[in-house]
């Protein structure tokens, strides 16, 4: 089996060793080089184009967007940005994904070799995941997918039947991984102002979405915010779902609907979990929800997708040419829990359609 090939682009000594230690231990990956600073990372690249780049936003001689702008536009590469910036640099790490960073991993200002090591297999797993995105002209990436842990059984109970019947609003649902931050604001760009009531659960780091939110509300027509414990879904309004800690549910009040933020365990190796959400949907809302499953590496929300059609709700799939990596959609469709497989320009539409009455 072909390894996935990795340049460590970090000025910290101690987190190049660290990132080699922990990322050469997978017999799935290969560390080609580290490299302190970005011009010693370009002669490597001349010599051996590696399928992953690891950076650091914050280097000397030149910092990682100005980077990761020119890599993207010579020599599309999948990048994934390893910062300690949290909530001053959630700005600057939107700027890295919308320059084309396919994922994060966050470090801590302080022990980041220790942090590193106690993150090993989100780390392996995140880097694996962008061997298989799809960057600029790339060719499709290889296939890897996390060892499946806790399902939605450790949060909610399965649904029991079809859910109580429709209310006069419909709600929607999304879940989106790897690739989902551009994703969801190109879908969420195209609808109107009086959109139906839409939740979120975009796997990002703690702290990371209410900056998220901050640029969805500023650029589309619907308002957009981080979810808090006891929000109204309504018309108009997205909610995103709180990174890190916690699992975002949908629960029902009289002829409204409410999200819950709430602690519990890693769900398909993700707090918040797509298929917790869905699982929340299929259980109190029924045919008054839509299902949407996007862009991402794993499985998370395929069996709450399946889910939610089993309980009478309308379901999309994000198709493959359009995602950046594939493998939340696939396992969805796969298990057949996907009503149509739409293109990303068509998600809006689609869902307008199926809110429509």
């Amino acid at each position: 089996m072909k390894k996935v090939r990795v340049l460590v682009i970090d000025d910290s000594a101690s987190v190049r060793q660290a990132m080699t230690r922990i990322l050469s231990a997978d017999p799935e990956i290969e560390v080609i080089a580290a490299a302190a600073d970005p011009f010693a990372a370009a002669r490597y690249i001349q010599a051996e184009v590696p399928d992953v780049v690891t950076l650091d936003v914050e280097m000397p001689r030149m910092d990682g967007i100005t980077f990761l702008r020119r890599l993207m536009s010579q020599c599309p590469t999948p990048v994934v940005m390893c910062s300690s910036l949290v909530e001053d640099g959630s700005e600057t790490l939107l700027q890295a994904l919308e320059a084309g960073a396919v994922d994060i991993i966050l470090k801590p200002r302080m022990g980041v070799a220790e942090h590193l090591a106690e993150a090993h297999l989100m780390i392996r797993e995140t880097v694996k995941g962008a061997a298989a995105a799809r960057v600029g002209a790339r060719r499709p990436g290889r296939s890897a997918e996390p060892a499946r842990k806790l399902t939605a059984d450790a949060v909610l109970p399965p649904p029991t039947g079809r859910a109580m019947s429709r209310t006069t609003e419909m709600v929607v649902c999304i879940g989106a991984s790897t690739g989902g931050t551009e994703a969801l604001r190109e879908v969420l760009e195209a609808l109107p102002a009086n959109a139906p009531g839409i939740v979120v659960v975009q796997h990002m780091p703690e702290s990371f979405t209410r900056a998220f939110a901050r640029r969805l509300n500023g650029l589309c027509e619907v308002d957009v915010k981080e979810a808090e414990d006891g929000d109204t879904v309504m018309r108009g309004h997205v909610l995103i779902a709180p990174g890190g800690l916690r699992h975002m549910m949908l629960e029902r009040q009289g002829a409204r609907y409410v999200v819950a933020v709430r602690e519990g365990p890693l769900v398909s190796r993700h707090r918040p979990s797509v298929d917790v959400l869905f699982r929340s949907a299929a259980r109190h809302a029924g045919s008054n929800a839509v299902g949407i499953i996007m862009t991402g590496m794993g499985d998370d929300g395929a069996r709450g997708l399946l889910e939610m059609k089993q309980a009478g709700a309308r379901t999309l799939a994000q198709d493959e040419a359009t995602s950046v990596v594939f493998g939340m959609p696939r396992e969805a469709i796969a298990r057949g829990g996907a009503d149509r497989v739409v293109p990303l320009g068509a998600i809006a539409r689609e869902l307008l359609q199926a809110t429509a009455r």
